[in-house]
């Protein structure tokens, strides 16, 4: 049996879910779409609080994470080429920015207590 490629995503957030929902409908056998909300805590994962701030992509054993893991969960798709111009050189570093950007503000929206004992621990 040959291990799957994972996506972990918050099935909490709205917008999450409705790209989670149009990637399910495209995407190959090869990819798991995993709800955060729906794990058991385990050694082999990255801290909840963590995987909640941005996409994480276990692809063959290696973790991406961000705009990358976004970048690498549409190529499991027909349309996968769609998104590969976010890599670019000179684009990488602004799509870059801005999913660090939305991705921080979305946690801090959804998860407002966890953000402020972020930051106390600081």
């Amino acid at each position: 049996m040959t291990e799957h490629d994972t996506l972990y995503f918050d099935g909490s957030c709205p917008l999450c879910r409705r790209e989670m929902a149009h990637l399910a409908r495209l995407k190959s056998d090869d990819l798991v779409l995993q709800d955060i909300h729906d794990l058991t805590d385990s050694d082999a994962l990255p801290d909840k609080s963590s995987m909640l701030q941005s996409l994480h992509l276990r692809k063959n054993g290696d973790w991406v994470t961000g705009i990358d893991a976004n970048i690498a969960a549409w190529q499991y798709t027909r349309i996968g080429f769609f998104w590969r111009w976010l890599s670019w050189p000179f684009i990488k570093p602004i799509a870059s920015w801005a999913y660090g950007v939305w991705a921080t503000r979305r946690y801090a929206k959804r998860y407002p207590a966890s953000t402020a004992s972020d930051a106390a621990s600081d």
